[in-house]
């Protein structure tokens, strides 16, 4: 598997780190950071599909002009970043416009209303750029037996386990060490490689992925304390300050009705870090009241984030194994590192 992505991504380094494309956070200058580190950074959706292809544009030209960018851009004959849709709100005709015309790595393709959605969306994507590979996220057996009857097989695999931050499964979600492996155990007969999510903020997880059998990780969370992300200063503070994520995040639609987003389909709910908003709704306070003082809280500036805060702060259960803003290369080489020394531990232990 390792060697297969090698030669789909001949830049990256082992072991295999992604930039999960985080909606609107995840920009150019975050995912070709990534990628320029020997990992693949992908750019999240947009607020409206419209957004890809701005953010497909000036990915580009970073990768021609930033220092380091040469070497990265002569080695593939696409954009070495891939970019990410939401099935249910993304529009495939704009999409795949922009993959046609700018042709990335890859795709990252995530919560379709129906099943079918999986094959409408990689026929298409791969009429308009035949070389740029479609990875799939699920998070549930069901969805990877699924995938193995689709008449559209993804290039890659992302198993996304319910320590996930934003939009997980709600109800039958499961953590990554027991789901991994059922889900590697039911695709061994193929020659995808899968991809472990949910939770991995260090070496440690690193480690522990590649020993389930993954092929590398993706990582969002960790890379919301990177400096290139597109985040608010007290988004970025709270998910540096916050710690036990068993106890400090959850899973609510809470933030997503506050915010007016509606629409996701029924099996997905996301996960943030808890604060007034969440508090004073358990302890019985209205929605009209709880959506007022969100909205006042939306024009305090970096202040609406924080326990005392209101606004949403999506992030996953390893929150707490994030302690500093960095720069997102210097996330990609510490982690791979750490990885790389606790995997040759593990094994002269054994």
């Amino acid at each position: 598997m390792a060697k297969t992505l090698l030669s789909r991504y001949p830049w990256i380094s082992s072991p295999f780190i992604v930039g999960a494309p985080m909606r609107v956070m995840s920009g150019p200058e975050l995912a070709t950071a990534v990628s320029r580190a020997g990992g693949l950074g992908f750019i999240g959706p947009g607020a409206k599909t419209q957004d890809t292809a701005a953010d497909l544009a000036e990915a580009s030209t970073l990768v021609q002009k930033a220092p380091g960018s040469s070497t990265l851009s002569s080695t593939h004959p696409l954009l070495p970043v891939g970019v990410g849709f939401q099935l249910w709100s993304d529009d495939l005709h704009i999409a795949s416009t922009a993959i046609e015309k700018f042709r990335p790595c890859a795709v990252w393709l995530y919560a379709p209303r129906q099943n079918d959605e999986f094959d409408t969306w990689s026929r298409r994507i791969r009429d308009a750029s035949p070389e740029t590979q479609i990875w799939i996220q699920i998070g549930t057996l069901e969805e990877a037996k699924n995938l193995l009857k689709a008449a559209e097989r993804p290039d890659v695999v992302v198993v996304q386990g319910a320590e996930s931050g934003g939009h997980g499964r709600a109800k039958d979600g499961m953590g990554l060490m027991a789901l991994f492996p059922e889900i590697a155990d039911a695709m061994s007969h193929t020659s995808i490689p899968l991809i472990a999510a949910g939770g991995i903020a260090d070496g440690r997880g690193v480690a522990a992925a590649l020993c389930l059998g993954a092929s590398g990780v993706a990582m969002g969370t960790r890379f919301l304390a990177a400096r290139e992300t597109r985040i608010s200063r007290g988004y970025q503070d709270e998910v540096v300050r916050a710690s036990n994520g068993a106890v400090s995040t959850t899973r609510t639609l809470l933030y997503n009705h506050l915010r007016g987003t509606r629409g996701w389909p029924e099996a997905y709910s996301p996960r943030t870090i808890i604060n007034k908003s969440f508090l004073e709704q358990q302890e019985g306070k209205s929605f009209e009241e709880l959506k007022k003082l969100h909205d006042e809280a939306t024009k305090a500036g970096d202040l609406g984030w924080g326990p005392q805060g209101r606004l949403a702060t999506y992030a996953g259960a390893g929150v707490g194994l994030i302690h500093e803003v960095k720069e997102a290369a210097d996330i990609v080489c510490d982690v791979q590192q750490d990885a790389r020394r606790r995997a040759l531990s593990a094994s002269t232990a054994i």
